[in-house]
């Protein structure tokens, strides 16, 4: 499989590959944001809403002030939000392994697929398609401030391109609660509809990129706070969220609970040839993200079954 180095010179790639990374805050200043309903297929974008610069930007360590986190709806945005994505801070805290084949060390047929951020800009969906891919995740949110400004063509794009598709979440659990941030991405982009093409809503958490690992939260109030936000998700959606992570960080951050298997697919990052131990509570990977570059834009992933259980999981 043709890849990138992310440590390469930042260059946005909207075609089968290249780096990551955007320059910060390149991509927002004339893009579109999202106003969406819960269960629509499809999304029309709007003017976009302002966003910080980085004279703007805070310490990570910063407490807000009143009049700050009053602009905000009470909660400091994030400073480099199109800098935060799904595996964004996979390869700095557990590295890669060996280029190999990972399909090659799975008992079942593996359907390929992507996720993608802000930071791949308009994708060539049709170009996606002929090259495999079959399902996509797209960023929708993070915090309870920002959106997507690309998410309306990604999102939009990869459906009408004949891909079953998903929108997930950014979680800042430092920042707001569950609940509050389970409610602003179903608002903007993180709802279903039993169309046979929409996977349900996925919550991505992981190491924090502003800070402590954890976002300062113990062990038991993270997992309240994912519960949290998966009981809001299903309450408004019918369906509980995938979780996107990786198994040294629900360790280490949860204390490897194992509540969240019965109802919740599991999204698990390791960049290497083999997935690996899985946290407690999955008996198997429903997705698996094992690099950050490839054939595709952004990242990679294959589905744990042939086509037709990438349609069951969208089905519901």
């Amino acid at each position: 499989m043709p890849s990138t180095s992310r440590s390469a010179s930042p260059t946005r790639s909207t075609g089968l590959q290249g780096n990551r990374r955007l320059p910060a805050f390149a991509a927002l200043a004339t893009a579109a944001a999202l106003a969406v309903g819960v269960a629509a297929p499809a999304y029309a974008a709007e003017p976009a809403p302002a966003t910080a610069s980085p004279s703007d930007a805070v310490p990570t360590d910063a407490v807000p002030t009143d009049s700050t986190a009053a602009r905000h709806g009470g909660e400091l945005p994030p400073i480099h939000p199109e800098l935060d994505f799904a595996g964004s801070t996979v390869a700095a805290h557990e590295g890669r392994g060996p280029g190999a084949a990972p399909a090659a060390a799975l008992a079942v047929t593996q359907t390929p697929g992507l996720d993608v951020s802000s930071y791949q800009g308009n994708v060539a969906w049709s170009t996606v398609r002929a090259n495999g891919a079959r399902f996509a995740y797209v960023k929708a949110t993070e915090g309870t401030t920002y959106t997507n400004p690309y998410f309306a063509q990604q999102y939009n794009g990869s459906y009408n391109a004949g891909l079953i598709r998903g929108a997930y979440h950014f979680a800042l659990p430092d920042r707001s609660s569950g609940t509050a941030q389970a409610n602003w991405f179903v608002d903007h982009g993180g709802g279903w509809s039993k169309d046979g093409k929409t996977l349900p809503p996925a919550l991505d958490i992981e190491y924090n990129p502003y800070g402590a690992t954890c976002y300062g939260l113990s062990q038991s109030a993270m997992v309240s706070w994912i519960r949290a936000f998966s009981t809001t998700v299903h309450t408004r959606t019918g369906r509980y969220p995938t979780i996107y992570t990786t198994t040294n960080w629900w360790t280490t951050c949860t204390g490897n609970n194992a509540s969240f298997g019965a109802t919740n697919p599991l999204w698990i990052a390791r960049y290497a040839s083999t997935v690996g131990t899985l946290p407690a509570g999955w008996s198997y990977q429903t997705i698996w993200q094992h690099a950050d570059s490839g054939t595709f834009p952004g990242d990679q992933n294959l589905f744990n079954g042939a086509f037709d259980r990438v349609q069951a999981l969208a089905n519901g």
